[in-house]
């Protein structure tokens, strides 16, 4: 009887259980397999705009917002599939999809991808990775930008470690909390940090329109010869190196102090950059950038290894600043180092013997000095710059006795 009743039982009842399976089941995993592709193509596509897209395309557009990445088209698409994550994640990491295949997946979306210091508490990854900006620096090791934030705030420097010269995430971020937590008025502050997921790191700092010391000394500007205003000027860089020596309960090395690396607000008070920056880096890009520091004259003579670094080694490449600010050489025509430039101590030395203690000081300086009765306090910077620069790191002065003395020779 029962063998009756299932023969007579309409055929059509078990295809159309399985046809309603399969109607649920379809769309499942094409939302599955969408949300996937969403993981894997959008931590390239935010990495891809930082340094390589941005840098290929023509000043002009970098310059405009037309520039920017289509991504803000698929946002709304993007935070829908990212609203799935709680129910969809668990599924994908079965799959074996995620970071086990050499991408971090969910490096933009993490609250520890963007370490957050004082002044920077509004910034966020969307704002900084989609700022429309332009590259002002590149380096062995990195590449700087000008970058234009979208909310109206004032502009940042963004200065992206290439993942190849780089220290491990885990490493980074220790050494950025430290930097971070460095404040000081001659010292360029950092306002966040940020680990993509290729293991590219950002630094997020506050941009100073009028340019590095550097600058200042070569374009010519007239207040860049008038006695006050250099003796301005090397005092607020003492005072931000003195404060990395001795004003931190872990003193910070800066490892590479040049004139390119020390920046100057409106009102001509410098501000150290790039102090600890060594940190973030592998052996291989901290020896570039110090191979890269001894070309243009900033090496101590014993130095050796970018991770042998002392105070000492920066006093050397402070006295070296300070000759700048006295002699103010032009740079080179073309990307040939002035051998009188790299020796810059040496060739002051030479002079001082010969007697031509004029012919190292900027004119326009000498003449103030006169006029002013303040000869005796320019040939008193002098010695103090050249004693920075004694080849016995022994002998070198240390950031106290190099403050009061200039305080002193200002007066």
């Amino acid at each position: 009887m029962a063998e009756s009743t299932a023969a007579t039982a309409p055929p059509g009842d078990e295809p159309e259980a399985k046809g309603r399976s399969n109607s649920i089941l379809l769309p499942i995993l094409g939302i599955l397999l969408v949300y996937l592709l969403y993981r894997y193509l959008r931590p390239r596509l935010r990495g891809l705009r930082v340094d390589r897209l941005t840098s290929r395309l023509p000043a002009c557009l970098r310059r405009s917002r037309t520039a920017n990445t289509m991504l803000p088209y698929f946002a709304p698409i993007a935070d829908r599939l990212g609203a799935l994550q709680p129910y969809l994640a668990p599924i994908a990491d079965r799959l074996g999809v995620g970071a086990h295949g050499g991408v971090c997946a969910w490096a933009y979306g993490r609250a520890d991808a963007l370490v957050k210091f004082p002044g920077g508490e509004a910034l966020s990854v969307a704002a900084i990775l989609e700022a429309p900006g332009e590259v002002v620096g590149k380096s062995s090791h990195s590449t700087l930008y000008r970058a234009a934030m979208r909310s109206g705030e004032a502009a940042v420097l963004l200065r992206f470690v290439r993942p190849a010269c780089a220290v491990t995430s885990d490493e980074g971020s220790a050494a950025a909390r430290r930097i971070g937590a460095v404040s000081h008025p001659n010292l360029v502050p950092l306002r966040a940090f940020y680990v993509g997921p290729r293991g590219e790191k950002l630094l997020v700092h506050p941009f100073y329109a009028a340019g590095s010391l550097r600058r200042f000394l070569q374009e010519g500007i007239v207040d860049s010869q008038r006695w006050n205003i250099i003796c301005k000027l090397s005092i607020s860089i003492v005072k931000g190196l003195d404060y990395l020596h001795t004003g931190l309960e872990k003193p910070i090395i800066h490892g590479n102090i040049k004139t390119n690396n020390i920046l100057l607000d409106a009102n001509y008070e410098c501000k150290i950059s790039d102090f600890g920056l060594y940190l973030l880096l592998n052996p291989a890009g901290a020896q570039e950038m110090l191979e890269t520091s001894a070309a243009q004259g900033y090496k101590a003579p014993e130095l050796i290894k970018m991770r042998d670094a002392t105070r000492e080694t920066d006093i050397y490449s402070l006295g070296v600043v300070l000759l700048e600010m006295l002699a103010q050489k032009e740079s080179a025509k073309d990307n040939t180092p002035n051998p009188r430039d790299i020796l810059l101590p040496v060739s002051f030395k030479n002079l001082v013997l010969e007697r031509k203690i004029s012919d190292a000081f900027s004119s326009d300086l000498v003449r103030q000095s006169k006029k002013s009765g303040k000869e005796k306090n320019l040939n008193a910077f002098f010695e103090l710059a050249t004693a920075c620069c004694s080849p016995s790191p022994s002998l070198r002065p240390n950031t106290k006795f190099i403050l009061k003395k200039l305080e002193e020779i200002a007066k």
